[in-house]
């Protein structure tokens, strides 16, 4: 099965190796016809503590780290922004 890859932005790099990533959706609601934005938050591993906060990352399924931690950063950061500059 493929694993899912979202795209949020960095709300906090306070821990060692660790991020928050809001990640937000819309959806057309249906009762009202209107469009809703709901957001959650994930914690993702981040090995080189390279993403900043409000950064644009993506972010993958894999295996628990921790209690929380069952994604990981695949791109974004200092490593984007290095491979864009090239």
């Amino acid at each position: 099965m493929p694993k899912r890859v979202l795209q949020g932005v960095v709300v906090s790099d306070k821990g060692e190796k660790t991020i928050v990533v809001k990640v937000e959706r819309r959806f057309t609601h249906p009762v009202m016809k209107k469009t809703v934005r709901r957001s959650k938050n994930y914690h993702a591993h981040d090995e080189a503590n390279v993403a900043k906060i409000g950064q644009i990352v993506s972010i993958e399924e894999c295996r628990p780290f921790s209690k929380t931690k069952t994604w990981k950063l695949v791109e974004g950061g200092a490593a984007a922004e290095a491979s864009a500059e090239a």
